[in-house]
């Protein structure tokens, strides 16, 4: 699983022109998903993600978590994040999980970081989308850890 974070003034999700999500003050989430996946990966980061510090305090530091700001998540599922560009000139996404278990794996995903009590929108899965932010910094972070840590 890997996961683009930006901290955002506000984001947005645009299908055929229509908007299907926004949020105001929060975190916009691109996750992508790998074939090996599983439960314990998702569960780690929704968890972890409504608790990390990247919100600033009075002084500017990174010191409050999305819950202490009452932010908002957007999340977007996003099977290019394991675009391998090293041999060739076109991507290789050999190691994205397949449309039917990144789909499973992208609801799962909401709905454990739904069950964290902070409020969670979505984009689309599998439609093409236009996504716009206010990035608040910019804050960008990449999410990502070793198999079995």
């Amino acid at each position: 699983m890997r996961i683009v974070l930006q901290r955002v003034r506000e984001a947005w999700v645009r299908v055929d022109g229509r908007e299907v999500a926004h949020i105001g003050p929060g975190l916009l989430l691109l996750v992508g998903f790998a074939s090996e996946d599983e439960d314990q990966e998702l569960s780690f980061w929704a968890r972890k993600i409504p608790e990390l510090r990247v919100f600033p305090d009075g002084d500017g530091k990174f010191n409050r978590t999305l819950r202490e700001v009452g932010g908002e998540i957007l999340c977007v599922s996003q099977f290019t994040l394991y675009g391998d560009c090293r041999k060739g000139r076109r991507p290789s996404f050999s190691r994205a999980a397949p449309g039917p278990v990144a789909e499973e794996l992208f609801h799962r995903f909401l709905e454990l970081l739904r069950g964290e009590g902070v409020g969670v929108q979505a984009g689309v899965f599998g439609a093409h989308m236009e996504v716009g932010l206010i990035n608040d910094g910019p804050v960008t972070l990449i999410l990502e850890r070793q198999r079995g840590k």
